[in-house]
């Protein structure tokens, strides 16, 4: 057992990886006179999103990339929305296009992913980019999961052997996560809400990812003594003076009792996923249009 675990730091790895997308645009520019850009669109005025779409355009033009927004009431239909997306694909300054979730309710979230160029989609939702990736073709990857396994090869090195166990199966992170591990040569279970003995299961895990949206679920007990913990997890919860905090879908405290290495939340995974976002938009950028990317 470990008193102390290693802290799997996301916010200092996702600063390094922005400074690295950063050197590489300005090489690209220099190269090629190409300056990648990237096209966020924001329905309605969710307050969460709207901090996200900020953050977003920040850290793109400090990468030394083009940021365009697009703003849209919680009124627009899913044609109007379309529309937005088919202007955006057929934009030769746009190499990257992301729509942020959750979409108001008239507008059908699968319809707008799959109408987004694949070459352009660098949230890596598209159903192609999704078939690319569990085929082993070249292809957008979804920021998230891509983020933990830039982070589990940092603190780990070679993950070939490992047996994995992530907890969710969603579209988003589970599956597309399994896949970027099976790729690493991990023996990989896809545990879910029907699991039996999920705990069990888990603590079989020399890399467990908890990306199932409850707060504290995984604990110590569901942790196999030196594993590495990946939370995914993004939960409000009451604090006693009536405020939020934020925590993870693991019990940070029990469970670094056992765990060899952990990401804390927040400053663990979330930080990764804009990092993953801009690195994905100079990938886009290069793919586009035949050219390497810079060294």
């Amino acid at each position: 057992m470990s008193d102390t675990p290693t802290l799997i730091d996301g916010k200092g790895f996702a600063a390094t990886l922005r400074a690295e997308v950063a050197r590489k645009a300005a090489l690209l520019k220099q190269r090629d006179s190409v300056v990648p850009g990237l096209a966020v669109v924001l329905v309605g005025n969710d307050p969460a999103s709207e901090v996200y779409v900020r953050n977003k355009g920040k850290m793109t033009v400090e990468a030394g990339m083009n940021s365009y927004e697009h703003r849209l009431p919680d009124t627009t239909s899913q044609e109007e929305l379309l529309a937005l997306v088919r202007q955006l694909n057929e934009d030769p300054a746009v190499d990257g296009i992301l729509v942020q979730l959750p979409l108001p309710a008239q507008i059908d979230s699968d319809a707008v992913i799959n109408a987004i160029h694949p070459d352009k989609d660098v949230d890596g939702f598209h159903v192609v980019n999704a078939g690319r990736l569990a085929t082993g073709l070249p292809g957008m990857v979804p920021c998230t999961p891509l983020g933990c396994l830039m982070l589990l090869k940092h603190y780990l090195g070679n993950l070939s052997g490992l047996n994995a166990v992530v907890i969710g199966r969603s579209n988003i992170v589970g599956k597309p996560m399994a896949q970027l591990l099976l790729r690493e040569s991990c023996t990989v279970t896809i545990a879910h809400s029907r699991t039996r003995d999920l705990p069990a299961v888990c603590r079989n895990a020399d890399i467990l990812v908890a990306a199932v949206g409850r707060p504290h679920m995984v604990t110590a007990d569901w942790v196999k003594p030196g594993a590495a913990v990946i939370d995914v997890g993004i939960n409000r919860i009451p604090k006693e003076d009536g405020k939020t905090r934020l925590v993870g879908d693991v019990d940070f405290e029990d469970a670094s009792r056992v765990a060899g290495a952990i990401t804390p939340v927040p400053g663990g995974v979330g930080p990764m996923t804009i990092a993953c976002l801009l690195s994905n938009t100079l990938t886009a950028a290069c793919l586009r249009r035949g050219i390497a990317v810079p060294d």
